[in-house]
């Protein structure tokens, strides 16, 4: 049972990665691997390492998320005062 979810897993992680590359929408690009990130992290505890889960799941799929799309803003924002 255990090695049908680790299947599953890493063809969502391939199929994800796929989608993050192809994507035009950087907000959406990010939203991907924001849900790579989770992925990574599901798989590091089913291989029993607890802490490098933990790590990726507050630093990998939410901190560089939350980096990136306040990036994304702040670009968008100057860009439209810029045009004003």
């Amino acid at each position: 049972m255990t090695t049908l979810l680790i299947l599953l897993i890493f063809v969502s992680l391939i199929i994800l990665a796929i989608l993050v590359v192809s994507q035009k929408e950087l907000s959406h690009t990010i939203i991907l691997f924001m849900g790579f990130g989770l992925g990574s992290t599901l798989l590091y505890f089913l291989f029993s390492a607890p802490d490098v889960a933990l790590t990726e799941a507050v630093i990998g799929a939410s901190m560089s998320g939350f980096v990136f799309l306040t990036a994304i803003i702040q670009t968008r924002k100057q860009n439209q005062k810029s045009k004003e």
